[in-house]
């Protein structure tokens, strides 16, 4: 095993890494040999500042986040943070639309899997229509805020075709029953046939970059919530219609070989720790470094190569 270290306010932590499994196949061995590349308390610190509150038009503000260069000749074997435009049947505030979270999750969390690891990244994150036929560019992609979402027949066909052909997706930040009740609708519809599984904590998805304990609560509420209630142990966020708040669950759609196609994170949301890992340096340490950023690492490690 490869152990580093990561500071945070001085004090040292360890963070295990775990070797891949070298009888894997040729994409896991040619994508990623991962090792850390610096310290993250240290690198994730420079961003400290607050949030964006409009949806971005137009080309976005990188809002102080480094470009790259990629490298000549294999601009496009990069990966890219892909997210899904998809539209709602409710009149929608901020946190609950494709745009959640956008864009400084997306640049942030790409930006660290170029700074922190191997798998070389692209500068510029992706939103995409699901009906653009560049969609199947993209092995990842992200949906967020979809407890409304609303898809049409062609929409469905599309991502049923998307996810079988090889595609994932991660769906994030969807709170309580009627929101569950919303996403797990849509994906009934994708895929009729396939139940959606419980994925336990021991699964290796949770251990596959960052050994990430299993009594590690993973849960996240937004920043405003999380603040509110510090040094509480209140994580969840109520006031979600339906109820059904408090505990996490991470689900999945599995293909017939036992693939993860869609991955689920209901009463959770990954996306503002990346989002907001500047804002607040409590909300960095206590939920951007020890949950959200290794998670995050884990699922589209895991995703891109099984």
């Amino acid at each position: 095993m490869i152990e580093t270290r990561l500071i945070n306010g001085g004090v040292y932590k360890s963070v295990v890494l775990k070797p891949f499994n070298r009888s894997g196949s040729q994409r896991l061995k040619s994508l990623i040999l991962v090792c850390l590349a610096g310290l993250m308390s240290i690198a994730i610190a420079q961003f400290w500042g607050g949030r964006r509150q409009a949806v971005p038009m137009g080309p976005i503000d990188r809002g102080g986040v480094p470009m790259w260069p990629l490298q000549e000749r294999f601009e496009n074997d990069v990966f890219t943070f892909a997210r899904l435009k998809y539209k709602s049947n409710r009149p929608e505030r901020s946190s609950f639309a494709w745009f959640t979270d956008y864009p400084d999750a997306d640049l942030n969390l790409s930006y660290r899997l170029q700074q922190l690891s191997s798998l070389r990244a692209h500068p510029e994150p992706k939103v995409i229509e699901i009906t653009d036929p560049e969609l199947f560019h993209y092995p990842w992609v992200f949906m967020s805020g979809a407890g409304n979402i609303e898809v049409t027949d062609d929409e469905v066909a599309i991502l049923r075709r998307y996810l079988l052909n090889g595609g994932a997706m991660m769906v994030d930040d969807f709170w309580g029953q009627r929101e569950w009740d919303g996403v797990s609708r849509v994906m009934k519809r994708i895929f009729p046939e396939r139940e959606i599984v419980d994925i336990p904590r021991s699964h290796q998805i949770f251990h596959f970059l960052f050994d990430i304990p299993d009594t590690l609560s993973l849960q996240t509420s937004n920043l405003r919530a999380a603040v509110a209630n510090k040094n509480t142990g209140i994580t969840w966020e109520d006031g979600h219609l339906g109820g059904n708040t408090r505990e996490i669950h991470f689900k999945a759609i599995l293909d017939g070989q036992d693939r993860i196609m869609v991955f689920l994170c209901h009463n959770t949301d990954n996306g503002d720790g990346w989002e907001e890992e500047g804002s607040d340096p409590w909300f960095f340490s206590e939920f951007s470094e020890k949950k959200n950023y290794p998670l995050g690492f884990n699922m589209i490690f895991y995703l891109m190569t099984h």
